[in-house]
């Protein structure tokens, strides 16, 4: 029988691309300034038939820092936001990826849609021209495992090499199991994060006619605003973030900078409704119990979380009171905050830019404000650090990440 002794994980390196920042320095400054990146959609154009026009795009993003011209053509956006955001942690990292053993290092980036832009572009040249006018590039460019793969390639990642697909909880997946592959020792570095580019025309008008969207079209930078008893919907927004995650002996071993450890993981299920949260919060709940418990540590040791908090009344809702039940007193003692409230919901790549923005505010003891919080609904009585970023002496956090289909995960931090 295999006895398995539990390593140490940490965090080494860090990338993102967000309408709010194409690196880590520029978000981070963009949070603590409250900025958000919402504006109106640049990627197609709207005419009075659409209810939602406006979205967070990463519009400041020059992809050929880190891929070839030619190259992109063969790329989807939402993996060049991925690749990218890998280059960015690759380099934040100071691994050389063409030394040591490459089959102990692997990745695991995921998205919630994939290829979308390519599904929709594909589909509107085969009705225009025929089969014939297809692209031999169509199906590799709409993988939803194509950044994660085309990472593997560029990084000499020869380990694992997998994609997680769990919705908005997609991030928080990969990060999830690649801390575990760590943990087991099936590997010493992982690449583990999320990508999304889901600003397209099906995606805008398919979560419009859910009413999932905010339809503040006169406003939008103030149309995220979660926690806010005048929210209406969440907004849109497309972005790429990868964690390096390294055995500690091996970080330690190479003189690695460290930013923070991961020591606890947490998912769960709500069985309830493929695209509403289980209104008592259950299952959010039973997803921070158990990364507690996977960490060892009592619910009254966190510091701060960082809330899936999208800006929706079901889901906004769901959290506050699973945190309630979870935390009893204590829950008035800690700090909740949205970066959504700045970024929007970039969707699968969610759980990779907020455990970024966790990290930091663990590592500079900083909390990014929820900005757009002027009246909190009603029984949303906690310290959600509106409006302002707020300095705290902090030693361990937690990040949710809660998906349509019922899916949530959450991931403790501890100050390095």
């Amino acid at each position: 029988m295999r006895t398995i002794t539990l390593r140490r994980v940490v965090i080494t390196g860090m990338g993102v691309v967000t309408d709010i920042g194409e690196d880590v320095p520029t978000m981070w400054d963009s949070m603590l300034q409250g900025r958000s990146g919402i504006g109106p959609i640049t990627a197609f154009e709207q005419d009075d038939r659409w209810t939602v026009r406006f979205a967070g795009e990463a519009n400041e993003w020059d992809p050929t820092k880190w891929i070839d011209h030619k190259e992109l053509k063969r790329i989807d956006r939402f993996a060049a936001l991925g690749i990218c955001a890998a280059g960015e942690a690759a380099k934040d990292c100071g691994i050389d990826f063409e030394e040591g053993d490459p089959y102990r290092r692997g990745v695991v980036i995921g998205s919630g849609v994939g290829g979308i832009i390519t599904i929709e572009q594909g589909h509107k040249r085969l009705l225009d021209g025929g089969p014939r006018k297809i692209s031999p590039f169509t199906v590799p460019k709409l993988m939803v495992n194509a950044c994660a793969g085309n990472v593997s390639i560029m990084h000499n990642l020869k380990g694992v090499n997998s994609a997680t697909a769990t919705a908005c909880a997609t991030g928080g997946h990969a990060i999830g199991l690649g801390y575990q592959l760590i943990q087991r020792g099936d590997a010493e570095v992982i690449f583990a994060g999320g990508a999304e580019a889901a600003v397209s025309q099906l995606c805008i008008s398919s979560f419009a006619a859910m009413k999932a969207l905010s339809t503040r079209n006169d406003d939008p930078q103030r149309a995220s605003r979660p926690f806010d008893r005048d929210r209406d919907g969440f907004v849109l927004a497309e972005g790429g973030a990868v964690l390096v995650l390294e055995e500690y002996e091996h970080a330690v071993q190479r003189g690695a900078k460290i930013y923070a450890e991961i020591i606890g993981f947490g998912s769960s299920g709500d069985a309830s409704h493929i695209a509403a949260p289980d209104e008592e919060g259950t299952g959010a709940r039973r997803s921070m119990e158990s990364a507690l418990q996977d960490a060892e540590l009592d619910p009254e040791k966190i510091d701060y979380i960082n809330a899936h908090g999208t800006s929706t009344p079901l889901g906004d809702a769901a959290e506050v009171i699973a945190v309630k039940q979870l935390f009893g007193a204590h829950a008035s003692k800690l700090c909740m905050s949205s970066t959504k409230s700045m970024t929007g919901h970039t969707l699968g790549a969610a759980g990779g830019v907020e455990s970024v923005a966790t990290i930091l505010a663990l590592r500079n003891g900083v909390i990014p404000p929820t900005i757009n919080l002027d009246n909190p609904d009603e029984g949303f009585d906690l310290d959600f650090a509106a409006n302002q970023p707020q300095e705290r002496s902090m030693e361990y956090a937690i990040n949710n990440s809660f998906g349509f289909g019922g899916h949530n995960v959450s991931l403790v931090f501890k100050k390095a």
